[in-house]
């Protein structure tokens, strides 16, 4: 009885280990996934105008959702342009002529006109929708980032890691060409003049299928939940709470064990008369 209440008590620990685990592991992130634009909220500067959407409709229907809290450019060692108030600004909002909407393929497009020395600037975000097999479902991707200027000249950058499925929106906190935003915006070609601009979104959000109103559906967020050091972090402590289960699991047989020694008695055998002959004859 002793030892199968041991075995229940260590059968419950190691239950209560695993469902900590699981919780922490997979619960929380899908969790904090799902609850993203409240997370965001906390990130953004009091002192920072957060607009609203960039609205873009085709055929008379709302198809594009767009905003972020910054949109700056440079062009090599020319000043910083930022462009956030001339996208978003409700007084003057960008011309959004251009843009396109079906069912597999949306473009939006930001004419800007002459900004500072830039003449005829425009960018263009082109997104696609497809299929996945393996996921079940629609998978809407940010395929290429395009800067027009001076009427003539383009600079093309592929996205990387930029897709939602199609019935989330996609949000993450920099879309950038620069290093220390991890490079989502890539360059085609060293000779491409793209390798001449860095282009950065900050707050970046956008939903390009599948739009409803004018609120963003739930947002399916770039950030990485699994970093090297979260990683180590936990495989630490799932070797320290396996190590404290089995210590447990030791003292409590060793408990027991002594209980055992404890309540054992001395067994007493009969001599039998055959036996005492033998020694009385041997005297």
């Amino acid at each position: 009885s002793d030892r199968k209440y041991i075995s229940n008590v260590t059968k419950v620990f190691l239950f209560q280990v695993n469902a900590v685990l699981l919780n922490f592991v997979f619960i929380k992130p899908y969790a904090w996934q799902l609850h993203a634009p409240p997370r965001r909220k906390l990130l953004q500067s009091p002192g920072m105008l957060l607009y609203s959407p960039l609205s873009v409709s085709y055929n008379g229907k709302t198809c594009i959702l767009f905003r972020a809290r910054k949109l700056a450019i440079r062009y090599r060692n020319h000043s910083l342009v930022d462009l956030t108030e001339r996208t978003f600004s409700p007084d003057a909002p960008v011309d959004t002529k251009g843009s396109f909407c079906s069912k597999d393929k949306a473009i939006l497009n930001l004419r800007f006109g002459d900004v500072e020395d830039l003449r005829g600037l425009s960018i263009r975000l082109q997104m696609s929708n497809t299929f996945y097999e393996s996921a079940g479902q629609n998978w809407f991707t940010l395929d290429n980032v395009y800067i027009h200027y001076n009427w003539t000249y383009e600079a093309m950058f592929n996205a990387t890691d930029v897709y939602a499925p199609s019935t989330n929106s996609y949000h993450c906190q920099h879309v950038s060409s620069l290093q220390k935003y991890d490079t989502l915006l890539v360059p085609s070609a060293n000779t491409d003049h793209a390798a001449s601009w860095h282009i950065t979104f900050t707050d970046f959000q956008i939903q390009a299928f599948n739009v409803q109103s004018s609120k963003f559906a739930v947002a399916s967020d770039c950030a990485t939940f699994f970093t090297p050091a979260i990683l180590m972090g936990l495989i630490t402590s799932l070797i320290l709470l396996l190590v404290l289960a089995y210590a447990l699991h030791m003292v409590v047989h060793l408990k027991h064990i002594d209980r055992y020694e404890e309540h054992k008695t001395t067994v007493y055998f009969p001599r039998s008369t055959e036996a005492e002959s033998t020694e009385k004859n041997n005297l």
